[in-house]
């Protein structure tokens, strides 16, 4: 039976680093998967690190189209809605997220996977993350209140079965927040926003239907298995969006609602932008082991 890597589902890790690499002109995928799934072994953890491997799905496909789930693609265009807002395609060719319980371990992990990596690959983008008061987001919500416990998750963030089973797809998004903007809603008109009390997080009745919980209604669109964290600095700051689901569709719903396809757009949007969005392939830990010490050569 495959399973999926463990580090999905690692929570309680303190420091958080996303690394976003692009194939240099004309490398063999093989060879860049097989450098990827070489930087550990998939079940156990380095350094103090836990270590979750992505792929472009295009990519990952050309190389395990056996362990590739049918027709999935990249983020390879924006999702705009009818006003002109606009969610950005920023897809890039892999992506390894680097957890640990300080952010000593998780420089070093880094510094280390952008070395190894760099014979082959480049590092396009990075993002660090921290929580913000164990659980909330730097809107002062509590984060992840819709997330299937971790019994559950399984059967809601894993391909169970066919092509690609054990794997998972990721949408990982970067958000700013326009914080002063926010900061000046009343407490009253931000729960509005999110559709729930900021106070103890419960859910408004009735639920506005614009806010950030009505547009995004997982019980509407499917369940996935988030692991959010908050990024940055005083300046410039917001939220690192990290879904996991068996499949792309209910990830795309949930963009096109958010954007307004349907509707008026997510109210949560005149307050965060989005400036990054992929979407990669996790494979499960036997597929990407098998590319580990040249298997995959």
């Amino acid at each position: 039976m495959a399973t999926p890597q463990t580090g999905i589902f690692a929570l309680g890790t303190m420091s958080h680093g996303w690394l976003e690499l692009d194939a240099r002109p004309d490398v063999d995928p093989r060879a860049l998967v097989g450098l990827v799934a070489g930087l550990r072994e998939p079940r156990t953890t380095i350094g103090g690190v836990n270590l979750v491997a992505g792929f472009r799905p295009e990519l990952w496909a050309a190389v395990a189209p056996g362990d590739s789930p049918p027709g999935l693609r990249g983020f390879d265009a924006p999702v705009a809605g009818p006003d002109g807002y606009t969610l950005p395609a920023t897809q890039h060719d892999v992506v390894v997220w680097i957890a640990g319980g300080a952010y000593d371990v998780v420089f070093d992990a880094s510094r280390g996977v952008v070395s190894t990596a760099a014979p082959l690959a480049t590092l396009a983008h990075e993002m660090v993350g921290w929580p913000y008061h164990r659980d909330l987001d730097l809107t002062g919500f509590v984060d992840g209140t819709e997330n299937p416990t971790i019994v559950s998750a399984t059967s809601e963030a894993v391909i169970a079965e066919g092509s690609g089973a054990g794997g998972s797809v990721l949408l990982l998004q970067q958000w700013e927040h326009d914080a002063m903007a926010w900061e000046r809603l009343p407490i009253a008109e931000q729960g509005l926003v999110m559709g729930r009390s900021r106070i103890n997080g419960a859910e408004l009745d009735p639920l506005p239907a614009t806010s950030h919980v009505a547009r995004t209604n997982q019980d509407t669109f499917g369940k996935i298995f988030r692991r959010n964290i908050p990024w940055g600095r005083l300046t410039r700051h917001g939220t690192i969006f990290v879904g996991f689901s068996r499949d792309r569709e209910r990830l795309d719903a949930m963009l096109g609602s958010m954007v307004g396809r349907d509707g008026e757009r997510d109210a949560l949007t005149r307050y965060a932008r989005a400036i990054g969005g992929a979407y990669y392939f996790v494979p499960s830990s036997e597929a990407l082991g098998a590319f580990a010490g040249g298997a995959g050569d």
